[in-house]
């Protein structure tokens, strides 16, 4: 089956309606994630198979409960790609080779004087 994503808007007044809406959500058969936005009073429901009117059953719990949005989550969002560490190129450094300079202190002069 597809993964859904499913938005609703949740009456949420204190923290305890938080928790218990979680709670109940996160029971539903096939829910995967839930996550809660309180500055919206949304709570998004991602899974697979979802039923989308068992979780308005909220509202008999909690209150007030509307689905705002069902639709199929992207696998590309889901999916992140491993990222490469960075290749990290690494130079070998010769020493400069050494030169052995012998300098002669005999001097090569023909001495004879007969030629």
């Amino acid at each position: 089956m597809v993964q859904q994503k499913i938005v609703m808007r949740v009456q949420m007044n204190c923290e305890k309606h938080r928790t218990n809406a979680l709670k109940i959500a996160a029971v539903a058969k096939g829910v995967s994630k839930v996550s809660i936005e309180a500055e919206k009073e949304q709570m998004e429901v991602i899974g697979d198979g979802v039923d989308s009117t068992r979780l308005t059953s909220l509202r008999k719990k909690l209150g007030f409960a509307a689905i705002l949005s069902v639709e199929p989550v992207k696998a590309n969002a889901e999916e992140k790609k491993p990222t490469d560490p960075p290749k990290i190129s690494s130079y070998i450094h010769y020493p400069r080779p050494h030169y052995h300079v012998v300098h002669d202190d005999y001097d090569h002069q023909n001495n004879c004087a007969i030629m």
